[in-house]
């Protein structure tokens, strides 16, 4: 007799629920019993009676019929069996968000494009901007006419030539010291005139000589702080020389100055020179010119010259130099000029509208500047003197902390005081903490040295700036980490830099023009 529909409906819900609550059992191999009943309850669920055969309880549901197929069951072919019931009751595992620092998530880079995309439409609005306010103020004549209206009087370039002399007094006073025609005490004398000299002639002749411009005053003085560190450098590795040979060693320690040439990218070995055969013109006027300020008598040397790199170095020079000047031009000076009146009336709203709307290009050209200098026209000149050492700069841009950065953007420069500043001064028994003020107090003299004078006046904000770095750095080391203080590392950089520029302009206009606004190329005039 067939099933009522209200029988029919009882076993189909019986088997629904039997269904489900034997599905993670059906998978275990040797549940045969289970398996008939679940077989069972899908024959009853389908409108079969299921009783009429003694063995189809027994049977595994669908498996005769693959066989009678040739097909394999799911469960033959090593697959479990269909998910859709188990993924309809559980569709949820412990995990953390992307975003939460316990994720180990680190794949940003779309969040990467979208700063970059924002940051090229946000500063091609301020061009567009700059554009429509002020209009095309790019003169690239400008600059080349600073330089021809009087062809015939170029004190700055006349102050880099004169700088022969100094070279030639320092290397003839080492050649009659390698002989012992001085002593020691007299080459000491000799070299410390020498270098006081280096320093302060060009001073001399700028404060004296009225049509020097600002710009050329800054590249002379430029030269001579090279030139001072380089001779500076040459004088103690003489020296270092002299004492291991008065000290009858058999060798020079490489750690003073002569290093195992290397073989790099095939190059053939070079003969050693060894001192006081390095005491040559030749030897000498490559190291002025070599992209460095320690002074060895075996540089690292390259194999060859390649050209395709030296053409891009030196694309990359004129490229950016043009992009320096005219961004200078364009965005800078307008905004530098129009920074003035809020600083006369001290509106200080106004004055840090100013200070962040000039953050923007002066950062972006000290980027600009650092690359055109560091990589593109240092890499240039080793690439042209076979230079072999080309580490100029290391990641500063990961810095987290203050004294991290200024170890690592101006390697050269952080070499020379390592060498000859920071080490000699532990060897005297100075304490850490002394050579490092003692550090940041030579590198802030440098740099008033290198602004103060050029224009004339004497502010001494970039020296305070440059000695206000020693308790910012205790300051980021003990409060910030991490990420913190990689941020506030390019704070300060960002912010820093503004607040000096507009306060040497601020004063540079006030004393020279009376507070009047003047012309934009002032500074270049």
């Amino acid at each position: 007799m067939k099933p009522s529909l209200e029988h029919v409906a009882h076993e189909t819900g019986a088997a629904e629920k039997d269904m489900i609550a034997m599905d993670a059992v059906d998978r275990r191999p040797g549940s045969l019993k289970r398996r008939s009943t679940f077989c069972g309850a899908q024959q009853v669920a389908d409108g079969r009676d299921g009783g009429g055969d003694d063995d189809a309880g027994e049977r595994p549901c669908g498996r005769s019929e693959e066989k009678k197929k040739g097909r394999k069951s799911p469960g033959e072919r090593g697959e479990r069996g269909p998910p859709g019931d188990t993924l309809r009751l559980s569709c949820h595992k412990l995990q953390e968000s992307l975003l939460s620092s316990a994720s180990g998530y680190s794949n940003y880079r779309g969040i990467l494009n979208w700063c970059v995309i924002m940051l090229v439409l946000s500063n091609a609005r301020l061009f567009l901007e700059n554009l429509l306010k002020y209009g095309i103020l790019v003169d690239p004549i400008q600059v080349i006419s600073l330089f021809l209206k009087d062809p015939y009087r170029w004190p700055a370039a006349c102050l880099v030539i004169a700088s022969n002399i100094f070279i030639m007094i320092a290397l003839y006073t080492e050649r009659r010291l390698s002989v012992g025609a001085i002593g020691e005490n007299v080459g000491i004398i000799i070299h410390s005139i020498n270098l006081s000299t280096v320093l302060f002639f060009p001073v001399a002749t700028l404060l004296m000589v009225n049509s020097v411009t600002p710009v050329g005053g800054v590249l002379a003085l430029a030269v001579y702080t090279i030139l001072f560190l380089k001779l500076y450098s040459y004088k103690d590795v003489n020296k270092w020389c002299r004492e291991i040979q008065h000290a009858k060693a058999l060798s020079m320690s490489r750690s003073f100055s002569c290093p195992t040439v290397q073989r790099l990218n095939g190059a053939a070995s070079r003969s050693q020179v060894h001192y006081p055969g390095n005491l040559t013109h030749r030897d000498m006027y490559y190291f002025v010119f070599a992209p460095t300020l320690c002074y060895e008598l075996n540089f690292p040397r390259s194999p060859r010259i390649r050209k395709r790199f030296l053409l891009r170095r030196l694309f990359e020079m004129l490229f950016f130099m043009q992009l320096l000047v005219g961004l200078i031009q364009q965005w800078m000076v307008p905004t530098i000029q129009n920074s003035m009146k809020p600083f006369q009336d001290m509106d200080y709203s106004r004055m840090i509208e100013r200070l962040l709307k000039l953050a923007v290009p002066n950062h972006f050209i000290w980027l600009i500047f650092f690359y055109w200098f560091f990589h593109s026209s240092l890499n240039f000149v080793a690439e042209l003197m076979q230079f072999g050492d080309r580490e100029f700069y290391r990641d500063w841009w990961n810095s987290e902390t203050i004294t991290y950065f200024w170890q690592n953007w101006n390697i050269p420069v952080h070499k020379w005081c390592l060498r000859h500043f920071y080490k000699p001064m532990l060897k005297r028994g100075m304490s850490k903490w002394v050579g490092q003020t003692a550090v940041f107090l030579i590198s802030a003299f440098f740099h008033e040295y290198l602004v103060s004078v050029p224009l004339k006046m004497f502010r001494l904000w970039a020296f305070m700036g440059m000695m206000a770095q020693l308790p910012l750095a205790w300051l980021v080391g003990r409060v910030f980490q991490g990420n913190y203080g990689n941020a506030a590392v390019w704070i300060s950089l960002i912010i820093g830099q503004p607040i000096a520029v507009l306060m040497y302009v601020h004063d540079y206009y006030v004393l020279h023009y009376g507070g009047e606004e003047p012309a934009a190329p002032v500074l270049l005039s």
